[in-house]
């Protein structure tokens, strides 16, 4: 028997981000240099997963509410977008690693979800092919630096879940959510547009057609922000808006809801949103990123 790790490669290094150490780590901070701290940390953020030369600097508007000095858990809620999944997956593996340092997975964490029989595990080659995930592990590493023999994380792929499903998820983290050590990270971009993505939504009344992106997303963030599960899943049933990261969205808000039946007190607020590229014509495509941050007071 062998005692070796199971480490999840960084797959996505030198595509989707520069593999470079360095590189990286002078890029991180450069976007995180551009964004304003809230007056308190975030309890949990929303975030893109895209590129980084896409959604890096949007991104970093979330990261910068993290205080490493209390988390000591990280949880990252990404989307599954090449397996059909109808549950949550845990991953194989031991350690994440990334260009800058290895995340170790909280196993003790892990075996406590494990035992409620509602997870799956997700083969290591699944683990790597995802990008949901993995596009938020050099932001977690960075923003944890100055503790980062301190924190573990768990990861947890989100499948295409029912309403019900995904209030019975958020009952069950919402104690994980109730604990100041804890920062949850919602993977998702918001709306995909174009006909490579089978998706076309155009309200005429908004002017160009990034316009009426811009005010289908800003309506949905808006509703988010509300932190009513209910009025996001009607949002979506209503406009079928391609956020990628509804079901993880969908979770945290059942979580929130939970913990607001026992008084605890939080505001969910966007602070930035941005377009890979403007779109005018009905040959264009765009993805949107939007980052934001819960705080608990």
């Amino acid at each position: 028997m062998s005692n070796r790790m199971v480490c999840r490669e960084a797959s996505h290094a030198g595509s989707w981000y520069t593999a470079s150490g360095s590189q990286l780590n002078a890029q991180l901070e450069g976007w995180l240099s551009q964004a304003q701290c809230t007056d308190k940390p975030a309890r949990a953020i929303i975030a893109p997963h895209a590129g980084y030369t896409y959604c890096g600097a949007c991104a970093a508007h979330a990261y910068k509410q993290v205080d490493p000095s209390i988390t000591r858990r990280v949880f990252i809620l990404g989307p599954s977008h090449h397996v059909p999944l109808s549950r949550c997956a845990l991953s194989p593996a031991e350690v994440y690693k990334t260009p800058l340092y290895d995340l170790k997975i909280d196993q003790k964490v892990y075996a406590d979800l494990w035992k409620t029989g509602m997870f799956e595990r997700m083969s290591l080659q699944t683990d790597e092919d995802e990008h949901s995930i993995e596009m938020h592990l050099p932001y977690t590493a960075k923003a944890m630096e100055s503790h980062k023999d301190e924190f573990s994380i768990v990861p947890v792929l989100v499948g295409a879940l029912s309403e019900t499903k995904e209030q019975e998820y958020g009952k069950l983290l919402s104690k994980y959510l109730a604990d100041p050590s804890n920062l949850f990270i919602i993977s998702s971009d918001f709306c995909h547009w174009g006909q490579r993505f089978r998706y076309t939504y155009y309200d005429e009344s908004q002017g160009e057609i990034y316009r009426s992106i811009e005010h289908l997303d800003k309506t949905g963030m808006g509703i988010i922000e509300q932190l009513d599960p209910m009025s996001f899943s009607n949002y979506l049933k209503k406009y079928h808006n391609t956020i990628c990261g509804r079901h993880p969205i969908g979770v945290l808000l059942h979580a929130v809801a939970e913990l607001k039946k026992t008084g605890m007190d939080m505001n969910f607020s966007f602070l930035n949103y941005a377009q890979s590229s403007q779109c005018r014509n009905w040959q264009d495509s765009s993805v949107s990123y939007a980052a934001g941050a819960l705080i608990v007071h």
